[in-house]
Order: structure tokens, then sequence, then C-alpha cells
């Protein structure tokens, strides 16, 4: 099956299969690159952490003196939701599933590797009782309280378009979209640097019926299952300048065009993220935030969080300042838009001969600022520097209760770019982050991004809206939490002890 068929057979599923778009515009655009992995992966044995592919990856890479580890270029997210409570009968189909998709695809960057978590709208379902008794609590840490089930349904960031949150004036109408609490019951994580490979699963999950161009059953439970979305990332170096450039976008001439993130900087920093296993129910690295014992049955799990964002990249590359007076170049320079990201005062200068044009960062990094490290300063930074600079970055934002008191991180992204008109104002496609990550539970997320939004600091230094983070560019149109189960329980947990 060639790679142009199997991104354009969406047939019946082109509904519930939007991410086929994504992924067909990006085969023209990407390359799938000849990774060297760490070993053969048909010799690995598969991590009880489902998120943990680390072991099928190639080793991390210095770009301009930053430790890199880029992920798979693809990512589909797949929601889904069931009719009624899964039997003993679909936990058995559910697994043969995913070890059919292993079993068609090398579980590597060049072939598919697939997840899959539930939300508490799954668990509630099942008895209670079942649930009580397995599912992990929280101990108390940094400000958290202990006793809380690490699975809560998610609630609004505190700058999200919601009834009894503030209102951003500086946020455009086109992205004031009001967010959504979605109550989807399954999430697939479907990932690979192969885009009609990525597709081919994605639709025989859909009920394509087909895989490798050969008749393959698709999944069919006695709890019935509807896909409600899917949702294509892409990460890889020069990508989103590529498909600006493409689209005719007019901000395109700004993105830099090194980076694989919208905003021109990169998220995948080694330092950034912590290790799978540390942001576990079990925890790891001295790190532990639940009262999950190993051996207990979601050990080896944690909350994974998944959002849909639009993103205001006219605003935050072009009309990013509002004018004093008619004329005025209100373009955002290269050191603004990094202490939006990062943090106050900018960490490196600016091409002082043009700070706009390919991100605008200094000619003398090999790629113009694109990666630049993501330092921890203390979780007091963001205070600091609101009241000695008047500004907030993203990045000390999230430093305020994201990390140990040791600097270590204590969440692992898996966010990206996208492209496509879901939830846009205009339906016209648009720049998105399709943001996921993994927390040791749902509390700990909040409160995450609770502080990353820093609207106490905002009042209390009376900070004008400009300078505060990335708040005015970005827009949460959708918000779920999910238990992405140790792998030896990805199989609709707990239905055997029903």
């Amino acid at each position: 099956m060639s790679r142009r068929m199997a991104l354009r057979t969406g047939g019946a599923f082109a509904g519930a299969m939007a991410a086929i778009g994504t992924l067909g515009l990006l085969d023209n655009l990407g390359w799938v690159p000849e990774r060297v992995a760490w070993a053969d992966p048909g010799t690995l044995a598969f991590p009880d952490v489902q998120f943990d592919i680390g072991p099928f990856m190639p080793p991390a890479q210095t770009i301009d003196g930053v430790p890199v580890a880029m992920p798979p270029i693809h990512t589909v997210f797949v929601t889904a939701r069931l009719a009624r409570a899964p039997s003993k009968a679909d936990q058995v189909r559910m697994e043969a599933a995913l070890r059919n998709i292993e079993a068609n695809y090398p579980y590597s960057p060049g072939g598919v590797m697939t997840h899959v978590s539930y939300s508490d709208n799954y668990f509630a379902r099942l008895p209670a009782t079942v649930v009580t008794a397995n599912m992990p609590l929280t101990v108390a840490f940094n400000g958290l309280p202990a006793g809380q089930r690490v699975l809560k349904r998610a609630v609004p960031g505190p700058t999200d378009v919601a009834p009894g949150n503030r209102t951003l004036e500086l946020r455009r109408a086109e992205f004031t979209v009001p967010v959504v609490m979605e109550s989807n019951d399954i999430l697939f994580t479907v990932r690979g640097d192969d885009a009609s490979r990525i597709a081919d699963v994605v639709q025989w999950l859909g009920g394509s019926n087909r895989m490798l161009g050969r008749a393959q059953p698709s999944p069919v439970f006695d709890a019935g299952m509807t896909i409600t979305s899917t949702r294509a990332e892409f990460v890889q170096m020069g990508l989103p300048r590529n498909v600006a450039a493409t689209q005719g976008l007019v901000f395109a001439d700004f993105v830099n065009p090194f980076s694989p993130m919208w905003m021109g900087f990169a998220d995948q920093q080694v330092d950034a993220s912590a290790p799978p296993q540390n942001v576990t129910f079990v925890g790891g690295g001295g790190i532990k935030l639940t009262n999950a014992a190993a051996g207990s049955y979601f050990d080896n799990g944690a909350i994974q969080h998944l959002s849909h964002l639009l993103l205001d990249l006219r605003q935050f590359y072009v009309d990013g300042t509002p004018p004093e007076e008619p004329g005025d170049d209100v373009r955002e320079p290269f050191s603004e838009r990094l202490q939006y990201m990062f943090e106050a005062p900018p960490q490196v200068q600016e091409d002082p001969t043009d700070p706009f044009r390919d991100g605008g960062g200094p000619r003398n990094l090999g790629r113009r600022g694109a990666f630049l490290p993501n330092v921890f300063r203390g979780a007091n930074y963001a205070q600091q520097s609101a009241q000695q600079f008047a500004r907030i970055g993203h990045v000390s934002a999230l430093h305020r209760s994201g990390r140990a008191s040791d600097g270590r991180p204590i969440h692992l992204r898996i966010d990206g770019p996208g492209f496509d008109a879901m939830d846009t104002t205009t339906g016209r496609n648009t720049p998105k982050l399709q943001f996921s990550g993994f927390f040791p539970s749902a509390d700990f997320f909040s409160t995450l991004r609770r502080n990353q939004g820093s609207l106490d600091l905002l009042d209390q230094f009376d900070l004008e809206e400009e300078d505060h983070g990335l708040e005015r560019f970005i827009t949460a149109t959708r918000r779920q939490n999910y238990l992405i189960p140790p792998r030896r329980h990805r199989a609709f947990p707990l239905i055997e002890l029903t």
C-alpha cells in the first residue's frame, strides 16, 4: 500500500479522521529520518511504564550546546467513547488489538508506538468499590493536599475562556473560544516517524478493517466504541516554518527555520522533562507523590492530560504590542518573544540588524536561538522577575511548582504543533498546540497550570497583559484528564476484578 493511498483513504471514517488531512499535508513537507536506535526493538522488553519509549529511541543530541531529545515526528491523539462498561471478553479483545498493531509494525520511531489511557468516565462505569480499592491517593507535597484521588476531572485553566474567569483584554475575538471539559472514555496515543503508518493504524482503530493493505478486522467491543476526535501533532526541525510558508501564513518569514515549534523555540530540552519513572504513581529517583506501592495495580501508571490550544501567532509575531501612535512598528522582536517564552531579562541577544526575519535570533548560534537551555532559577524567580523587571516568562511561571526543590522536573511533556480547523471561529486551518503530558496527579497538573497563568502575580505587581508570558497568545478549547495504566493493565483496567 503506497504512502498516498494510506493517507487518502478516509472514506466513511472521514468525520472521525480529521487528523488524516493534517498527516496528508505533512507527507509532502516532512521527511522520514534514518534513526539509529538504541537497540533492535525486537530484542527489547517492553517497559511496564507505557509511555517510556526511551529504550526504543536514539540518544539525545546536542544542538547549540543544549542536549535535545527529538521525539517521534508524528503523534495522533484518538479520543473515544464507550456505550457501556466493557466485558471481560472486551479486555481480551483490547489487548489483542494492541498486540496486533505491534505485530504489524515494529515498536520503534520508524514503526508505530501506541499507548492507551482511560478517563474518570471510564472508571465511573465500574463498581465503585473496585475503583476505590485500587486508585492511588496523593501525599502532601509543596502545598498540595494528601488523600486526593490521583485522577480527577479536568478544570479550566485560570485564563481559559470560562465562566468566572478573567477576560484577557489583549486576546483577540477570533481566539475567544470557550473551553470544553471533554467526556471521553479512552485516549489512544499513536506515535511514529512515518505519517502513512500512523494514518494506517488510526484508520484501523476507527473501523477500516484493513492494515498494511490487508484485510484485518478492526476491534469491536461489547461496550461499543465511537471515535470522537483525532488530533495530529508534528515535531520536526523546520517543519512549522515549511507549513507556514506553503500555506501563505502572514507570519511565515518570522518563524525560525530550524525550530520544531510554532513559536520558534524548542520544547525538547532533555533537562526540561522528568524521566518517565519519576512521574509515575510509585515514583522514582526519590520523587514519590502518591501512596502507590510497588506491585500495586496502578504503580507504574500516571495521569495523562490532553488539551487542544489555538495559537494567535499573528499577535505573537506581527501585531504584538498595541500601537501608541498611528504607524508604529508593533512587530515583536526576538528579545521580546524570548522573554515571553522563558524569562526576563533575555538569555541571549537578538540579531541587531534584523530581530524579526527567521526568528531574529543571534547569528552566532547555528540555529539562531531556536535551541536554548531551560534554566531553573528557583521557584520564586517568577515573582522576582515580576517585581524587578515587570515581566513574567512562561517557563519561570511553570517553575513555581513544576520542579522538586533541587530543580528536577516532575512532569514529562509530549506536546507539539498542530495545524487544522478544529474549534476555530473561521473554519480555516490554524496553528495549534496539541498539548499532552504525564503527571503524578491531576491536582499536580491543575496547580501547574494555575501557576503558569500567574494571575496572582499579575495583580500583585500591577503588570500589563503584554508582559504576562504567553497567556494572551494561547486559547485552550478542550481539556481532559486520563489515567495511563501500566502496560500489564493497559487493556480495560480493573475489568478482571469486577
